[in-house]
C-alpha cells in the first residue's frame, strides 16, 4: 500500500509546467524532465521508506535495479514494471501504463543509482507505446 499518493493529473500538470519553465536554463524539455525526475528520486530516497529501499540494496546496483518494480509500486498507484537482465551489470527495466515521460524516469534511475555510489552509469530510455517505455541500465 503506497504511503502517500498525489493525484497523477495534478502531478502531470505541475511537472510539465515546471519543465517548460526550466527548459531554457537546462537545455530543453527533456533535460528539465530528467532534472525533475532526479529530484523526485532524491526526495523519495530521503524518506524513511526511501532509506529502507536503499538499505535493501545493500549498496549493490543489481539488487537496487531488481527492487525497482516494488519501489515504484510503493511510490505510485499506477502502472507495472519488470526487470530483465542482459548481463551482470546491464538490465532492462520495462514500464507499462506509466504517465511520466521517459526522460523523467531516466533522471529517477540515475539518481537512485548515484545514491548507492554506482559508477559510470548509463541510462537510455525510449517510449515503446503511448504509456509504455523501456530503460537500458548499466554501470561499471
Amino acid at each position: 500500500m503506497p504511503f502517500f499518493l498525489y493525484p497523477i493529473t495534478s502531478f502531470l500538470r505541475l511537472s510539465f509546467s515546471a519543465a517548460g519553465l526550466l527548459a531554457p536554463r537546462l537545455g530543453g524539455f527533456e533535460a528539465a524532465m530528467r532534472t525533475i525526475g532526479a529530484r523526485s528520486a532524491q526526495d523519495f530516497l530521503s524518506t524513511v521508506v526511501g532509506r529502507s529501499f536503499l538499505a535493501l540494496s545493500g549498496g549493490c546496483p543489481r539488487r537496487l535495479v531488481s527492487n525497482l518494480p516494488s519501489g515504484y509500486s510503493t511510490a505510485v498507484s499506477y502502472g507495472e514494471r519488470d526487470v530483465e537482465w542482459m548481463g551482470e551489470r546491464q538490465g532492462r527495466l520495462t514500464m507499462f501504463r506509466d504517465f511520466m515521460p521517459h526522460s523523467y524516469h531516466e533522471g529517477v534511475l540515475r539518481a537512485a543509482l548515484a545514491a548507492i555510489g554506482a559508477r559510470d552509469t548509463h541510462i537510455r530510455g525510449r517510449a515503446t507505446g503511448l504509456l509504455d517505455g523501456e530503460y537500458e541500465v548499466s554501470w561499471s
